[in-house]
């Protein structure tokens, strides 16, 4: 059965899109299937410190990607635009100047809001108003913005990961790192990244080279990603170690650490929201890939001075795995 030939040839849909929700993608995919084109554009002044305009285009660009969508095109910040809260007729003019001054043309405008009829007909255009009631998606940008966690399910996982806050555990060898990580995870009803670097170590019989070591660092940063689009998740994932400790550990056992693995432990600085140390006060737990107590003490020292050389903040827990998801509970939720 043939496609019905599309209704306008080419569709304009502006907004914040702070943040891209299933609402707007109600609206972007309306018009994709309705239209030959279809041009988005992203603005707001001010512009959102915590979800740029470059950011926001980026979730659309990847919600709808070019080969799937080829009649999709974002359009780029523009200079000057008017306050939000400024007269819609200033916002109008100024819409149609910089849309001239790009050589587009829209002969339909997509929106959800009651400025639709007005903007279309600064544009010479038609005005296609999608759920404007928010009956098929109850939800809007304002209501996102005042609790993101509280409304995430109207969120792609793509854009929700940008909220989510990574929690990493530090600690030396047998010092309960992946336990609490787990039970941190089902404490808070959400998701977390494993210690990857056991994995490569078991496989290579804990023969590493400098190579590995950023194997490592690479594969727990991907892991820590997953976790963070993962289904279930929810404000935080707690994630067991970091490449800064990786990179201590390849200069324990190789001597030496890639420039890469360098980069990495320098970006944990500002990659993750809370940083707690496990102290080691635990009996230690030899399972056979591990060194003993002594070595335990000193792989210890070289974590607080790693976190001091950085700057970076921390607090310790200690006690059982319950007593220190408490802690760790308290510090989140102040």
């Amino acid at each position: 059965m043939p496609e019905s030939a599309p209704q306008f040839r080419h569709a304009l849909v502006v907004g914040k899109f702070a943040p891209f929700h299933k609402g707007h993608r109600l609206l972007l995919e309306r018009a994709l299937a309705e239209c030959e084109r279809v041009s988005v554009w992203v603005y707001s002044r001010p512009d959102f410190a915590g979800m740029p305009s470059p950011l926001r285009r980026n979730w659309i660009r990847e919600l709808f990607p070019t080969r799937l969508f080829p009649g999709l095109e974002l359009l780029p910040d523009a200079p000057n635009p008017p306050p939000n809260d400024g007269p819609d007729a200033v916002h109008r003019a100024y819409v149609r100047r910089v849309l001239d001054g790009w050589g587009v043309h829209p002969d339909a405008v997509y929106t959800s809001e009651g400025y639709g009829d007005a903007l279309a007909a600064e544009l010479g255009a038609a005005h296609v108003c999608v759920d404007r009631a928010r009956e098929i998606v109850p939800i809007s940008g304002t209501q996102l913005r005042a609790d993101i966690h509280a409304y995430r399910q109207f969120l792609d996982p793509a854009v929700y990961a940008h909220f989510v806050g990574r929690v990493v555990l530090l600690g030396a060898e047998s010092t309960g790192k992946s336990t609490l990580t787990r039970a941190l995870a089902e404490s808070f009803g959400t998701t977390y990244a494993r210690e990857y670097g056991r994995d490569v170590y078991e496989r290579e019989d804990g023969r590493l080279s400098p190579e590995h070591f950023l194997e490592i660092a690479l594969g727990h940063r991907a892991l820590e990603d997953e976790a963070a689009r993962t289904p279930g998740v929810h404000r935080w994932v707690f994630c067991d170690t970091n490449a800064a400790t990786t990179l201590m550990w390849s200069y324990l056992l190789t001597g030496t650490a890639l420039p890469e693995l360098h980069a990495l432990a320098d970006a944990c600085r500002a990659r993750y929201v809370h940083t707690f140390l496990c102290n080691d006060d635990l009996a230690h737990e030899q399972d056979g890939w591990r060194a003993n107590t002594a070595v335990r003490t000193v792989q210890q020292g070289f974590i607080r001075q790693e976190l001091g050389t950085r700057g970076i903040g921390f607090q310790e827990v200690r006690g059982s795995v319950s007593a220190r998801v408490e802690q760790v509970r308290a510090a989140l939720e102040v």
